[in-house]
């Protein structure tokens, strides 16, 4: 069954202008008024190298999944998949942006992991008039566009979705601990803009350098002589693996409870915390263990393909696929324009994370979880312990 929502947030979310979707001229680069006469030609925007590998190789196999269910076809249509190797800075991700468009002539692109890659595309996805359907970075800032969606999420709900929660199940002030750069700051920003409403209080608020912050043994003094009976932290990749481990190893774990952005505890970092991690409680949009038919299907089919339970990267970019599915065989027509207003008339978007829709910020309508990590059968894993409310 598809997971009931018992549960609502209400909170104020500043969205942009409504998405306008008609068609507004002909663009000035790539073929996006023109109907392609072979396979649609879809761009495929993920790391294939660098510290962001381990990311594009989940988002690449979530799309392979979705595309394989299909038959290598979306929308009734043959495709053919173009990738490029977004890298791990705004250049290499813009060059391979720009390779997709003005030379393959992709007719919809999808993917991009670093939100800085993200911000740097923004203008040559609106200036082309060719859809982009993000399926990770989704900057804060990033607002008001018209022919940039994401299945993802924005950068600061995890932290939103959890700030009410925590308030309301914890006692005494809570410490707030971050990498000191952009998604720090937005994770830590959404926290506190539904833990104060609901009445919690900050005992403080502390940023640690990044990267360079291998050992975190004196800000965890400072949490500890702080006498907060919880910690709201966002890390991620190595910085993750350390910070849990640490944390552990400083005497932490099972008495001051952590919570976190989900990405502290997703995909292959997990196996590296080891039982470091049990007994941390995360927000994220998706969990593998969720219980409904489309999700066991996912489940199922990527285990098949990589041997590996799936995250909520290869999770959005199986929903990516999903989405150029349907907006092609809506639109009846395989040209950019065409697809893109068809993406913005989809409605309700059956997925394994459960049902969503795009809001008027071409970023979902989605409900999200309360996850703890625990050892199952000798595994660690992501459990859902419970719904925290819709956000979007």
């Amino acid at each position: 069954m598809t997971p009931r929502r018992t549960t609502r947030l209400t909170l104020a979310l500043a969205l942009g202008s409504t998405l306008g979707v008609a068609a507004c001229g002909g663009g000035t680069l790539g073929s996006s008024s023109e109907e392609a006469t072979g396979p649609v030609k879809i761009g495929l925007l993920v790391p294939q190298s660098g510290v962001y590998k381990s990311l594009g190789d989940d988002m690449k196999a979530g799309f392979e999944v979705y595309l394989k269910e299909k038959g290598n076809k979306l929308g009734g249509k043959e495709v053919q998949v173009v990738t490029a190797d977004e890298g791990e800075t705004a250049d290499t991700g813009k060059a391979a942006a720009d390779k997709l468009v003005k030379q393959d002539k992709a007719t919809v692109v999808t993917g991009v992991v670093s939100s800085a890659t993200m911000n740097g595309i923004v203008d040559l996805f609106e200036t082309s008039q060719i859809p982009l359907v993000g399926s990770n970075a989704s900057p804060t800032t990033l607002t008001g566009k018209k022919f940039v969606w994401r299945t993802s999420y924005v950068n600061d709900e995890p932290g939103k979705a959890l700030g009410a929660y925590v308030a309301k199940h914890e006692t005494g002030p809570v410490y707030l601990l971050a990498a000191d750069y952009q998604a720090g700051k937005d994770e830590t920003g959404g926290f506190k803009e539904s833990f104060a409403p609901a009445g919690g209080k900050v005992a403080d608020e502390v940023y640690t350098p990044f990267p360079a912050t291998k050992n975190f043994q004196p800000f965890l003094a400072n949490l500890q002589k702080s006498g907060a009976k919880s910690v709201f932290t966002f890390y991620a990749g190595g910085a993750a693996v350390d910070f849990v481990k640490q944390y552990d190893q400083f005497g932490l774990a099972g008495k001051v409870q952590h919570y976190s952005a989900g990405f502290l505890t997703e995909g292959g970092v997990l196996t590296a915390q080891g039982t470091s991690a049990v007994g941390t409680r995360t927000a994220m949009n998706y969990s593998a263990d969720l219980d409904n038919p489309v999700n066991q299907k996912f489940v199922a089919a990527y285990q098949s393909a990589t041997g590996k339970l799936p995250t909520t990267y290869a999770m959005a970019s199986y929903d990516a696929a999903r989405v150029i599915d349907m907006a092609i065989q809506k639109a009846g027509k395989t040209d950019s324009k065409s697809i893109n207003a068809a993406i913005g008339e989809l409605g309700d978007i059956e997925s394994p994370r459960g049902t969503w829709s795009f809001n008027d910020n071409g970023t979902p309508k989605q409900m999200w979880y309360l996850r703890e990590v625990k050892e199952l059968d000798g595994k660690l894993a992501n459990v859902v312990v419970e719904e925290l409310g819709e956000l979007g």
